[in-house]
């Protein structure tokens, strides 16, 4: 390695650098690159990259900002391996013309970058510490962290609780190397069982996409913190589904496409990349979860939790009561989950065997178990505590139920236990909420890496970006030709021809304005509906056409009544992405919609249209007729391959009605 900038002035990101390099242990060579110094450190120093008596495999650049460039340039020269640029001032803080040099260098030089802006990487298996903040030693693990965050990564690092990592990157700006493409390699490493992702911003759809199903094909666990909700984007600023779909939850469905875990906090992420990392000897399945504690308090709270997650705590049978009836004392019930009271407190033989009993249940596939220790303790009372964490450890690595261990409260994980369980091959997690939270992530199915390549294919042939906007008329022609149904109907000439169409359709008819610039015609005051008779259709036409100047007038037949719904389809978050829910008026204030990435199978869609709130106006509840939910999800799939055959930028049918005889789109927004 060769370290740019280095120097002995405590506090800089040269001096930490080579710091952290012998604090860790690195065994490789190591030159400080400094114009005067002949040794920093006891590290050898050359005035300049040039200078360097080989090509090393990494420059670590702890220089200010506006030197980069030319260091990466003077390391492609050199014929050095990677480039890691803790500087700030490039496009975060307004230097956009010096981050494009800087990735221009990187190009030319055919360099790898990481950063700039950031704190570098850190790989304990190899014990190479690219690191310019604190740094804890530490054994290597199975955890990889991705942060955009220093400062998550940073206090990642510090944390004990059984967290062991085998990389640590925080991509920064990811001026040339993004988040996706660290995690397309870190997936090929052998030894990696989990990567946590900490995010700011969605990246390439495409390579997430691929990397994504590299890691369900190599059942590596992800875990993934996203922060922040971006605008979604200009191109649904004039339609629903800009608020319906904001790029937040499209990027959500994407990685619970890919069976990856949703995080709520740091906290969260980081138990569920350990949990996740742990090898696992069987997946659960068909069963449900069963929790064992000694307390009565954490056994409502952990049901209350389970309940709120949908994870399912079946009743032990009774085969299983009259195995724990000897095993139990008098003041237990058999339940679950089942309090076996701290009356037999350190007993390890017996917890164990409790344990084994519980897990042999053919109702249950899981287990959680609780265990607190608090911090400190002396070695008279430790002896029990230990007892107790080994029992539980002795029933689960060869229990029938695969299980996990936690403790109630973060603080009272210790890290001396926490990596005993998992020595053993038992999850380890701080917290009862996050316990839980775990327990669900590992019965989650993996994602489908034929299905995410589809999605990677169809983010990386997308638009170039938000384009015209199509009249109405235009965009029901290509809903005809996609086998969509809309309204009988078409574009009036003149007052005259509106009567005539009106009459062919024989009924009530609906009057709109169609423009590329009309999007909400009620608004305008461009829509007339349920039009009837010559001289109301007349009056209709004259009234629309008025309201837009310029705009053509639609003619069409009214949709017999049903259940309204919104079907969209948006390529402007991280991935193409179908939105269908209950529509019509009631869009934004219901927000009951399901998110599926595109491509979309109608199989998929109408799976995604029962998990709504309301599915039951589709289904036939209270006494209501059921919609064609079949007709629904084929139209939304034709709706869906269109957005991507066309290469539009949005497509958002509002309202389809749906009815027991079919579905119709009967309002339609468009844009290239």
């Amino acid at each position: 390695m060769a370290v740019v900038g280095a120097t002995d002035r405590a506090g800089s990101y040269g001096d930490a650098t080579l710091v952290n390099l012998a604090a860790l242990g690195f065994a490789g060579p190591v030159w400080g690159v400094h114009p005067v110094r002949e040794e920093v450190h006891g590290r050898p120093c050359v005035p300049s990259l040039d200078d360097l008596p080989e090509a090393v495999d990494a420059v670590v650049v702890a220089i200010p900002a506006a030197g980069v460039p030319d260091v990466v340039r003077a390391a492609g020269r050199r014929g050095c391996g990677s480039v890691v640029v803790f500087a700030a001032g490039f496009a975060e803080a307004g230097g956009e013309l010096l981050q494009a040099d800087l990735a221009s260098a990187a190009a030319a030089a055919g360099v790898p970058v990481l950063g700039p802006n950031c704190d570098g990487l850190v790989a304990f298996h190899s014990r190479a510490a690219l690191w310019g903040d604190a740094l804890v030693p530490r054994p290597a693990g199975r955890i990889a962290l991705l942060s955009q965050s220093g400062n998550v990564a940073v206090n990642a690092l510090a944390l004990g609780r059984g967290l062991r990592f085998h990389t640590v990157a925080s991509v920064g700006n990811q001026a040339v190397l993004d988040a996706a493409t660290l995690l397309e390699a870190l997936v090929e490493e052998d030894d990696i069982g989990s990567v946590a992702l900490f995010l700011e911003s969605d990246g390439d759809g495409a390579r997430l996409s691929a990397a994504l199903a590299r890691a369900a094909e190599r059942d590596v666990g992800v875990a993934v913190l996203k922060v922040g909700t971006s605008a979604a984007g200009a191109a649904a600023a004039a339609s629903h589904t800009g608020s319906l779909a904001g790029d937040q939850r499209v990027f959500r469905a994407l990685v619970e496409e890919a069976g990856a875990a949703w995080a709520d906090d740091v906290h969260d992420l980081l138990e569920l990349a350990k949990a996740l990392a742990v090898p696992r000897r069987v997946r659960p399945a068909d069963g449900g979860l069963a929790i064992l504690t000694c307390s009565g308090g954490d056994s409502g709270l952990a049901a209350d939790e389970a309940s709120r997650l949908g994870l399912s705590l079946p009743r032990l049978s009774p085969a299983t009561a009259e195995r724990l009836a000897p095993l139990l004392p008098p003041a237990a019930t058999v339940a679950n989950p089942l309090d076996y009271t701290a009356m037999i407190w350190g007993e390890r033989e017996r917890l164990a065997a409790i344990v084994r009993a519980v897990a042999d249940d053919p109702a249950v596939d899981q287990l959680l178990m609780f265990y607190d220790e608090p911090a400190g303790m002396d070695d008279g009372l430790r002896e029990s505590w230990d007892a107790v964490r080994d029992g539980l450890a002795d029933g689960a690595v060869d229990a029938a139920a695969p299980g996990l261990v936690a403790s109630t409260l973060p603080e009272l994980l210790q890290d001396r236990s926490a990596t005993a369980y998992l020595e053993r091959g038992v999850p380890a997690v701080a917290g009862l909420r996050t316990a839980l939270a775990c327990a669900a992530a590992l019965r989650r199915a993996p994602g489908d890496p034929e299905r995410l390549r589809a999605i990677a294919a169809a983010a990386a042939d997308g638009a170039g970006g938000a384009g015209a906007w199509l009249a109405e008329a235009d965009a029901k022609a290509l809903l005809r030709e996609a086998g969509v149904a809309v309204p009988a109907g078409r574009v009036a000439r003149d007052a005259d021809d509106a009567v005539a169409v009106a009459r062919s359709l024989g009924g009530p008819v609906a009057i709109k304005g169609s423009s590329p610039a009309l999007q909400h015609k009620s608004d305008a005051g461009a829509l007339a509906l349920g039009v009837a008779g010559d001289d109301a259709v007349r009056a209709a036409y004259v009234r629309v056409a008025a309201a837009v100047p310029g705009a053509a007038v639609l003619v069409e037949a009214m949709a017999a009544p049903g259940v309204e719904l919104v079907v969209a389809a948006r390529r402007d978050a991280v991935v193409p992405a179908l939105v269908v829910g209950l529509g019509g008026v009631w869009t934004e204030l219901l927000d009951d919609v399901a998110i599926v990435p595109l491509p979309a199978t109608p199989g998929r869609i109408e799976a995604a249209l029962r998990s709504l709130r309301g599915a039951g106006l589709l289904t036939g509840a209270r006494a209501t007729a059921p919609v064609d939910l079949a007709a629904v999800a084929a139209l939304a799939a034709a709706a869906g391959e269109l957005l991507v055959r066309e290469r539009l930028s949005l497509l958002e049918l509002n309202p389809v009605i749906a009815s027991p005889a079919g579905a119709v789109a009967v309002d339609a927004v468009a844009r290239r």
